[in-house]
């Protein structure tokens, strides 16, 4: 029988005097990544027992706008993607697509 192992991602919020985020990072060993900076993070998790997602969203003060438009729609799309690989709704995804496309549009990203 195969052995479990864990693994750990660790988030570190530094935050001002109002208890606002200035910086953001985050550690995956496994993954390579060492105390590397983010200025946002979006994390979800699914309380079963409730029947409903629990988040944290948060962004560094200076995080620009239109980083914050390029972050949330390159967010929908890798939702979309992962929704596909869980669910095989290929119905679904391609109207998550549509509205991932459409985001786009309206917010002018695309190039």
């Amino acid at each position: 029988m195969a052995k479990n192992t864990t693994s750990t991602i660790e988030l570190k919020v530094e935050l001002d005097e109002n208890r606002v985020p200035e910086k953001l990072s985050w550690t995956a060993q496994d993954g390579g990544i060492n105390s590397e900076e983010a200025k946002a993070l979006m994390l979800s998790v699914w309380d079963s027992k409730a029947q409903e997602t629990l988040r944290i969203d948060l962004w560094t003060k200076d995080m620009p706008v239109d980083e914050m438009k390029k972050f949330f729609h390159q967010t929908l799309v890798g939702m979309a993607e992962t929704f596909n690989r869980a669910t095989q709704d290929e119905k679904m995804t391609a109207t998550m697509q549509d509205f991932c496309d459409y985001f786009a549009e309206k917010m002018e990203l695309k190039q």
